[in-house]
């Protein structure tokens, strides 16, 4: 038996917009997400898939449906996301900060929280209260995640921006919205922190300003500086919005490569890529350093105001990236990580799930264990999982991912918690519903869910809390010879 601290929870983490979803009645069409995946134009292109959110597992209805699966399974904490445009359909008040570059500081105040109220909508909030409700009902520890990536169109207009149009309004592209994601997360715990245990600030920045579902933001530095250098001002001033309601910890959650060398020659690689990716992310929330490009020029400017801004990190990890040394920094090697083949095996013979990924469960320890080592502050792993509709690798990820935490708890990493990518299958954005990642399978006519045979094996770890000595075999690559594909050449 390989026993995890008694303290230590097993649980799931799913969001919005990819689950609530799933009848007229649960529809939300006033977000940019919504939007962009509607859109003819992008459709055609293939730039989304032309599957509807609107068609998902409707969580919004069958929340208690979710909530009986996982009391069943012994889970006993979840990360959900919560719709800003569900809350706030129609615009606030404009500031009077929004052509300030550097957003120092936010007011808050009941007036301020009482004068949003009249524009938020009752209904969202009193359903929310319910799912939540229902959430610490059955004891469930409660991690509230304020953003999840839709926007209100009053923020964000997708189509304007991927037609050339930066008048407005322009999303993570403006000063703006640090102001308005400040008021928006106090506002946030003001209506709903008697319920909640932890916040979440934002999930993924990274993704947001390095893969943005804009096309413009993706192609041009310029913008990606832009809208990275507002998320770490959006982050930092919603901390300090909610700590003037809330004393309950705080934390943002982070997509998470393994970076690892081609060869012995590579490790510089490995450290460009961490900083990039990861660390220039972090020291500029915990340690006040905002690292500016400009061209390739770099400059760190020390903002007192941007330090010690977070109480706990979210790690999410899927797979890691081979990198080797270039003259410009580094390259991701192709055949590793994220860049293989779909249902192959990678260039290390390791096989790949229905998307491409490359199964690397030791990375997920090397990930928990640098940031313990370079922050000592509390983790999280606050997604991890496998896009695997047949369920056959999914078994084996489990319980290897759950054994790398292990093993960084061991090494004295302060890990608290494993919450698996997802519950149930759902909307995985660009690509719609063709990627299963759910314990729990959805017949999207029926909105029926049924148990894969990895629900099973995770009940047994969350009930035993740990791994078992019945299911400790599965803590090893799965047999691939009996997948069907091909390795890729070196």
């Amino acid at each position: 038996m390989i026993s995890f601290p008694t303290n230590f929870k097993f649980g799931w983490s799913q969001s919005g917009f990819q689950f609530e979803m799933g009848s007229s009645s649960s529809k939300d069409p006033n977000s940019d997400w919504y939007v962009w995946v509607h859109d003819k134009e992008n459709i055609v292109s293939g730039l989304v898939s032309g599957d509807f959110p609107e068609d998902g597992p409707n969580y919004w209805e069958n929340y208690r449906i979710f909530h009986d699966n996982a009391e069943r399974m012994h889970l006993k904490i979840v990360r959900l996301g919560i719709e800003w445009s569900r809350i706030f359909p129609k615009p606030l008040p404009k500031p009077v900060t929004e052509n300030q570059k550097d957003i120092t500081e936010v007011e808050i105040n009941e007036n301020i929280l009482r004068e949003m109220d009249h524009y938020a909508s009752n209904d969202a909030i009193n359903h929310y209260r319910e799912i939540f409700k229902d959430i610490k009902d059955r004891g469930i520890f409660f991690i509230l995640n304020i953003y999840v990536w839709p926007l209100p169109l009053w923020l964000h207009d997708p189509i304007r921006i991927r037609n050339g149009d930066l008048t407005g309004p322009t999303g993570w592209l403006s000063p703006r919205l640090a102001y308005e994601f400040a008021r928006f997360s106090a506002y946030i715990a003001w209506k709903f922190d008697d319920l909640v245990d932890l916040y979440v600030t934002i999930n993924e920045p990274n993704v947001i300003w390095r893969n943005s579902f804009i096309p413009s933001v993706k192609q041009s530095l310029e913008l990606r500086e832009k809208a990275y250098y507002n998320l770490v001002q959006a982050h930092a001033r919603a901390y300090d919005a909610i700590k003037t309601i809330s004393r309950k910890p705080i934390g943002i959650v982070y997509a998470n490569t393994s970076f690892q060398p081609e060869s012995e020659n590579d490790i510089e690689a490995v450290e460009i890529a961490e900083y990039e990716n990861r660390w220039r992310f972090f020291d500029a929330i915990i340690r006040g350093e905002i690292n500016k490009q400009q061209g390739k020029e770099i400059t760190i400017i020390i903002r007192d105001d941007l330090k010690n801004k977070v109480d706990w990190i979210g790690v999410n990890y899927y797979t890691r990236a081979v990198v080797k040394k270039t003259e410009k920094g580094y390259t991701r090697v192709s055949g590793y990580g994220h860049g293989c083949e779909r249902n192959s095996i990678s260039a290390a013979g390791f096989p790949c799930s229905d998307n491409g990924w490359e199964m690397a469960p030791e990375g997920l320890y090397d990930v928990l264990v640098k940031y313990w080592n370079r922050y000592h502050i509390p983790l999280y792993v606050t997604e991890n999982g496998i896009a695997d509709d047949a369920d056959y690798l999914r078994p084996y990820s489990l319980v290897s991912h759950i054994y790398q935490t292990h093993r960084a708890i061991s090494e004295g990493a302060d890990v608290r918690g494993y919450l698996h990518w997802s519950l149930t299958d759902n909307y995985e954005w660009g690509v719609g519903f063709s990627m299963k990642f759910g314990l729990l399978k959805v017949d999207y006519n029926t909105k029926k869910l049924y148990w894969r045979p990895s629900a099973f094996v995770y009940r047994e770890i969350a009930k035993n809390g740990g791994i078992t000595d019945e299911i400790e075999h599965l803590n090893r690559m799965p047999p691939i010879q009996l997948c069907r594909c091909k390795k890729l050449e070196k």
